[in-house]
C-alpha cells in the first residue's frame, strides 16, 4: 500500500461513524461460511459505508464551502484542508480509470489517478485547486455518478499523489507500464497479458516477475498507447472477481528480454524461443508429469470477460476489436516445467509464539497446506509447502510484510520444490518443528466446490467467524481471546441464522489489522466443546470483506 493510500485509510478511520445503506447490510450477511445454507460465492462483495446523501454527515467531511456542518460545527479535528487531490469513495467494482476521467474531467484537467480497487476508492489529482473545489462542491450539492453508480468526494490529506519516479508523468515519454496483479487466483502468463493489453495498443515486450506478489512490465510501441492502456485497464479484473490490475508508469523506458516463454516475451524477436526441456540431463520422474489441479480450468467456474470502456478513444478503432474481449481460460497444464515453486519461505517469525499449526492457521486462507517445517539453521524461518505455486503467489501477495506478534513477516518463493522432514527438533513452545497437514480437514481448497466458496481477502481489522455453536455468547468469545493472550475485539455482530441451522456466524472488529491477524493465527480452528456434545465444533476464521462494523 502506498503512503497516500495509508493516509487516506487513516483519514476515514478518524471520521465519525456513518450510516450504511441497505445494500451494505445485505452484503455483510453474505460472508462465506461452512454451513451449506450459507450464501453462494460470487454474491459476496465489499461492504462500503457511505454518507447519507444530502445529510449533515456528508457536509461534515467536506469543507465549509459545501454547506452547513450542523451539529459537527464545533469539531474542527475532522476538517480537511482543501487540496488538489480528491478522495473518491463508493465506486462500483467494475470501475476503471477511464470511467473516473470521463466523469470528472468536466471539473478541470486531471493530472493523475490512483486506483484502490479492493477498497472501491480512488485518488484523483487535479491540475489546480479550483478544479478540486468544483468537484467536492458539486458532489455535496448533487449526485455525481461514475460508471452508473453514485460516488462521494472529499479532499485528500495529500497535496499530491506520490509517484515512484518522474517517469510517472505521462509527459516524460515513458511507454512502459508496471502492472500489479492483485488476488491472482489464476495463472498470469505473457499470453494472458498480451491478450489483455494488445487490443488497446501495440505491445512490444512483456516481463513478469514475482518478488512481491505477481507484477509485470509491459512495453508499448508508443507513449500514447501506454496512456490509453493505463486509463482503460487500471482497476479492471482480468477474470471475474479476481486478478485485479493496478497500473502505474514503470521506471525503465525499455525492457530487455533474453528469451520468449511464460514469464517474458519480445514480440519483435519471435526467434527467442525457450530451450526445449529435453536438452541436457534431467532427473527421472517417478510418476511422470504433474497432475492438473482439481479441473482443467483451475478452481471453480468463472467468467473470463473484461468489458472495455465504451469511449472509443481508448480503442484503436471500432472495427479492430469487439466491445468485449474474451480472455484465454486459465490452464494449469501451461505451467508444467515452470520455474516457480509450491514452497514458500517465511522469515521474521516470533521465536516463542509461532509454530507449525499457527502458520497453517494463517496461510490456509490462500491455499491448501501440505507441510510446514522450521529451519534449524535459520532461526525464525520456516518452509511452507502449499498445494501449488498459485497458492504461494496468493500468500506472498497478501501476507508479505504484515506484522505478527511485533515482527514483520517476509514471504517469498523458496528454491526448494518440496519440504523434506529432516532435522526435526523441538520448538520453544515444545511442539515439533515439522508437521504434515496434507490429510487435515481444515484445508479449504480440497475440491473445486469448496475452493469456490473462499473469497481471497487481504488482512483486515474485521474477522468473519463461522461454524460456532448457537449457545456460544459474545462474552464467551471475548473470554476465549483473553485465555489465549490475544487482543479482544471492540465490536461484535452475529448474523441471523436460519431456524434449521446448527451453527452461527458473524463479524468481529479489532482495533487494528495486526490484532486481527494475531487472533486469527492463534484461534483459527480452535475446538469448541459444549456440555453433553459428542463432537467439538471447529471455530473457523477468515478476513472479512467489511472494512469496519
Amino acid at each position: 500500500m502506498s503512503l497516500a493510500e495509508e493516509r487516506e485509510e487513516g483519514e476515514y478511520e478518524r471520521a465519525p461513524k456513518r450510516f450504511k445503506t441497505a445494500e451494505a447490510e445485505e452484503g455483510e450477511d453474505l460472508e462465506e461460511g461452512e454451513d451449506s445454507d450459507s450464501a453462494s460465492a460470487g454474491l459476496i462483495g465489499d461492504v462500503e459505508d457511505v454518507p447519507v446523501p444530502g445529510g449533515d454527515k456528508r457536509a461534515h467531511w467536506s469543507t465549509s464551502k459545501c454547506g452547513s456542518r450542523g451539529k459537527d460545527s464545533g469539531d474542527d479535528a475532522h476538517r480537511i484542508a482543501p487540496s488538489p487531490v480528491v478522495h473518491v469513495r463508493g465506486l462500483c467494482e467494475s470501475v476503471v480509470e477511464a470511467d473516473l476521467v470521463e466523469a470528472l474531467e468536466k471539473f478541470g484537467t486531471i493530472c493523475y489517478v490512483m486506483m484502490m480497487p479492493f477498497k472501491r476508492q480512488a485518488l484523483v489529482e487535479f491540475e489546480g485547486l479550483e478544479s478540486a473545489d468544483k468537484c467536492v462542491a458539486c458532489g455535496t450539492s448533487e449526485a455525481v455518478y461514475i460508471a452508473g453508480q453514485q460516488a462521494f468526494f472529499n479532499y485528500s490529506t495529500s497535496k499530491r499523489i506520490t509517484r515512484p519516479t518522474n517517469s510517472d508523468d505521462p509527459n516524460s515519454g515513458n511507454k512502459v507500464l508496471l502492472l500489479s496483479i492483485q488476488n491472482p487466483l489464476y495463472p498470469i502468463t505473457t499470453d494472458v497479458l498480451y491478450t489483455v493489453c494488445n487490443p488497446i495498443g501495440s505491445v512490444l515486450r512483456i516481463v513478469i516477475f514475482k518478488r512481491n506478489g505477481i507484477q509485470a512490465m509491459v512495453e508499448f510501441e508508443t507513449v500514447q498507447n501506454a496512456q490509453k492502456a493505463k486509463a482503460a485497464l487500471n482497476g479492471a479484473d482480468i477474470y471475474a472477481g479476481c486478478c485485479t490490475l493496478k497500473i502505474e508508469y514503470a521506471r525503465p523506458t525499455r525492457l530487455n528480454v533474453i528469451r520468449n516463454d511464460n514469464d517474458s516475451w519480445d514480440y519483435t524477436k519471435p526467434y527467442l524461443v525457450r530451450r526445449e526441456q529435453g536438452k541436457g540431463r534431467q532427473r527421472q520422474a517417478i510418476l511422470g508429469e504433474h497432475p492438473s489441479s482439481f479441473s482443467d480450468n483451475g478452481y471453480g467456474s468463472h467468467c473470463p470477460l473484461l468489458p472495455l470502456p465504451s469511449n472509443n478513444r481508448y480503442k484503436r478503432g471500432s472495427h479492430d476489436i469487439p466491445e468485449v474481449v474474451a480472455y484465454p481460460l486459465p490452464q494449469t497444464s501451461s505451467y508444467i516445467g515452470h520455474s516457480s515453486s509450491s514452497v514458500a519461505m517465511v522469515s521474521g517469525l516470533h521465536p516463542t509464539k509461532m509454530n507449525c499449526t499457527r502458520i497453517f492457521n494463517l496461510f490456509c486462507l490462500y491455499g491448501n497446506i501440505e507441510k510446514v517445517k522450521f529451519m534449524k539453521s535459520v532461526p525464525g524461518t520456516a518452509l511452507v509447502e502449499m498445494g501449488d505455486e498459485y497458492a504461494v503467489d496468493r500468500a506472498i501477495t497478501h501476507l508479505n510484510s504484515i506484522k505478527v506478534f511485533g515482527k514483520r513477516l517476509s514471504v517469498c518463493v523458496s528454491k526448494q520444490h518440496a519440504v523434506i522432514p529432516s532435522q526435526v527438533f523441538e520448538l520453544e513452545d515444545s511442539t515439533s518443528s515439522y508437521k504434515d497437514f496434507s490429510m487435515t480437514r481444515n484445508n479449504r481448497f480440497t475440491s473445486a466446490g469448496q475452493a469456490s466458496k473462499n473469497i481471497i481477502q487481504p488482512p483486515s481489522c474485521v474477522l468473519h467467524f463461522y461454524n460456532v455453536p448457537p449457545c456460544v455468547t459474545e462474552e464467551e468469545l471475548q473470554r476465549l481471546c483473553s485465555e489465549h493472550d490475544v487482543p479482544g475485539y471492540i465490536k461484535f455482530k452475529v448474523f441471523d441464522a436460519k431456524p434449521c441451522s446448527k451453527t452461527i456466524s458473524g463479524l468481529l472488529e479489532f482495533d487494528s489489522k495486526t490484532h486481527a491477524v494475531e487472533v486469527l493465527t492463534v484461534l483459527n480452528h480452535y475446538q469448541i466443546r459444549i456440555p453433553n456434545g459428542s463432537n467439538p465444533y471447529t471455530l473457523k476464521l477468515c478476513f472479512s470483506t467489511s472494512s469496519h462494523l
